[in-house]
C-alpha cells in the first residue's frame, strides 16, 4: 500500500522545487554556475580523499570531504544566486524597495513615500538607527525629493536622526547589493519603544502608497503616476 504524503514530504518537495527554480533563474545570468558548483564540491571531496589515502583513513576523510563539499557548494550557490538576483533587479524602478522589504527584523519599511513623474522615488525605513530615506532614480532629481522629505521628517520627528542614501553606482552612492549592509551599519541610537513611537507618528502622516495602489517590488517600466499623485 502506497504511503500517504505527509506535511514534511510536501515541505521537502516545495523546498526542492524552490531550489530548482532558483538555479534556473541564476543560470540565466550566470551560465557557468553548474561548472563552478561541480568544481567546488568535487574539488573538496578529492582533496579530502587524497589526504585520507595518505594517512590511511580514506573512508572517514571521504565522508568528511563529502559533507564539507556539499556545504561549500551551498554557500557558493547562495552567493552567486544573490549576485544574479541583484544583477537582474539593478536599474529597475522599485528595486530598492524590494531589498528594504527583506532587510530583516527591527525595521519598518514604507515604499514610495515621495515620487515624481519621472519615477524617481524615495522609500523610508525606520529602525533603531533612526529614519533612513532611500532614493533611487536620477541622482540630480532625487536630491530635491530627499531634501523635501528630510525637511518633513525633521519637522515631525525632530528628535530622531534622519539618514539619506541614494542607490546607484556613482560616486557617493550605494550599490543595490550593498544597501542592506549599509543600513545595518548605521549606529543604533533608539530603543524599541522609541522606534514604535516614531512609526506611530509617521503612520499618522499617511504616505503616497496609501493614496495610490502600486505593485510591490520593481515597478513596470513606463508606468506613469495619475494626475492626482504627488510630484515634486
Amino acid at each position: 500500500m502506497a504511503r500517504k504524503e505527509t506535511a514534511a514530504d510536501a515541505a521537502n518537495a516545495g523546498r526542492l522545487k524552490q531550489i530548482a527554480l532558483t538555479y534556473k533563474m541564476t543560470r540565466k545570468a550566470d551560465t557557468k554556475i553548474g561548472l563552478v558548483l561541480a568544481a567546488v564540491g568535487i574539488g573538496i571531496l578529492v582533496v579530502f580523499l587524497a589526504i585520507g589515502f595518505a594517512i590511511g583513513h580514506p573512508v572517514y576523510l571521504g565522508i568528511l570531504g563529502l559533507f564539507l563539499g556539499l556545504l561549500a557548494t551551498a554557500i557558493v550557490f547562495g552567493r552567486r544566486a544573490e549576485r544574479a538576483a541583484f544583477g537582474q533587479m539593478e536599474g529597475q524602478p522599485g528595486a530598492a524597495a524590494a531589498v528594504l522589504d527583506n532587510i530583516g527584523r527591527g525595521w519598518t519599511t514604507t515604499p514610495a513615500v515621495a515620487m515624481n513623474r519621472s519615477q524617481d522615488v524615495v522609500h523610508r525605513a525606520v529602525g533603531k538607527a533612526g529614519i533612513v530615506l532611500v532614493a533611487e532614480g536620477n541622482p540630480n532629481r532625487v536630491k530635491s525629493l530627499l531634501a523635501a522629505e528630510k525637511k518633513k521628517m525633521n519637522r515631525i520627528v525632530a528628535d530622531v536622526p534622519v539618514h539619506d542614501v541614494i542607490v546607484g553606482n556613482g560616486e557617493g552612492q550605494v550599490e543595490l547589493k550593498k544597501l542592506r549592509t549599509t543600513l545595518l551599519k548605521f549606529p543604533r541610537v533608539l530603543t524599541g519603544p522609541q522606534v514604535t513611537a516614531t512609526n506611530d507618528r509617521l503612520r499618522a502622516l499617511g504616505d503616497l502608497m496609501t493614496n495610490m495602489p502600486l505593485p510591490k517590488g520593481p515597478m513596470p517600466k513606463g508606468m506613469k503616476l495619475p494626475k492626482g499623485g504627488r510630484g515634486r
